[in-house]
């Protein structure tokens, strides 16, 4: 042993601050346009084996609303919106028109959901936005904090294009964050509109996708005072071989998104693989999935949330609120866990003490980022 070795001090180290989602607001835009959709489907459809399969499988759903700032009016011709039409019988939008409409609503949503949270602007430290539906310079970011009256030395992050799952990235960082300077104050901002990217076709399976999403967003302050989640770990797995089954491609008529039909049965498959679901290091960190009193799991679909019931062997109603989101809501991409946490949060509690928790959510890669917390 060397003398430095030798004399070295003893370091005690301080306990590592636990980062606490202390509240979460969201909010959708003023139209409900799911039962729009599905009559301008039909109607696209005609009278077609596809129109029936179509309306079959609407109805087995799981949703009954979805909300956008695309407002829809009914004529002869079918679902189109506003004089003019933003969406039109074979005149669709061309990217540009897309992102120019994302960037005069956007802000106005944005800072609903930030006044809606209640934090006093000039407290925040840090300010993370999400958005996978959208791209505008100076960014939302930018805006957010002139048109909530935030300070301009706001720490700003975005995290683009990430797909479903963007929620607990951002929320992996805010927790890092947390952790680095138990006084910041971080607001986590997720903001999709998913509804500026319905494309012009007939094919099935692509009609059945845009049938899943909707607008929403969802703000959420994060700290060191112990209200509301404690933060545990965070954790990324990707399923082998499984890259093309979620895509979401930037074209000449906005995004567009790629969903394989495989995708539940892949997840289903890897929620009841042994070295995923039972290893320490694995997504239920050792434990059983009883031993969790609550789930968080994106509402991406009705067969995806069937698909981790079934892989992890869940009673019927532990993704009870998941399913109440799809129901309200459709898929809202990376803000719909967000909103999923909201409603646990305000859920009446079935246990005296703090109630642990498993969240995930899936998307491209394909992948699936979960965390645990538990509910103060």
């Amino acid at each position: 042993m060397t003398r430095a070795a030798a004399s070295a001090p003893s370091v005690i180290s301080a306990p590592a601050t636990v980062a606490h989602v202390n509240r979460i607001a969201t909010a959708v835009p003023p139209y409900d346009v799911h039962r729009a959709f599905e009559r301008f489907v039909e109607d696209l459809l005609g009278e077609s084996r596809e129109r029936i399969l179509f309306r079959r499988l609407a109805g087995r759903s799981g949703i009954e609303h979805r909300f956008s700032t695309v407002e829809p009016v009914f004529d002869p011709a079918g679902f189109v919106t506003e004089a003019g039409g933003f969406y039109f019988p074979n005149r669709f939008p061309t990217t540009a028109e897309r992102m120019k409409r994302f960037g005069a609503t956007a802000p106005d949503l944005a800072a609903e959901v930030v006044t809606k949270l209640g934090v006093d602007p000039q407290e925040v430290t840090h300010l993370v936005v999400a958005s996978c539906t959208g791209f505008m310079a100076p960014g939302l970011d930018q805006v957010l904090i002139a048109r909530t009256g935030m300070r301009p030395d706001v720490e700003r992050t975005v995290v683009g294009f990430m797909g479903c799952y963007a929620a607990v990235n951002s929320l992996r960082l805010a927790h890092h964050i947390v952790r680095s300077d138990r006084d910041a104050r971080v607001v986590v901002v997720n903001l999709e509109m998913c509804t500026l990217h319905f494309q012009d076709t007939r094919n099935l399976e692509s009609l059945l996708s845009m049938m899943l999403f909707g607008d929403g967003a969802s703000a959420a302050l994060v700290t060191a005072e112990p209200k509301g989640l404690a933060l545990e770990d965070f954790l990324s797995i990707a399923i082998p071989d499984s890259g093309g089954l979620i895509t979401w491609d930037i074209g000449d008529t906005g995004f567009d998104i790629g969903l394989s039909g495989e995708v539940p049965r892949r997840i289903q498959a890897a929620m009841a693989e042994e070295e995923i679901r039972n290893a320490p290091d694995g997504l239920l960190r050792g434990r059983r999935p009883e031993d969790y009193a609550l789930y968080a799991v994106h509402a991406g679909g009705r067969a995806i949330l069937d698909a981790v019931e079934a892989g992890l062997k869940l009673a019927s109603d532990r993704l009870r609120v998941s399913r109440s989101v799809l129901r309200d809501f459709g898929n809202m991409s990376s803000a719909t866990i967000m909103f999923i946490l909201e409603r646990l949060m305000a859920a009446p509690r079935s246990a005296d003490g703090p109630e642990s928790g498993l969240a995930m959510a899936f998307g491209p890669g394909l992948a699936c980022e979960s965390f645990r917390f538990r509910r103060l």
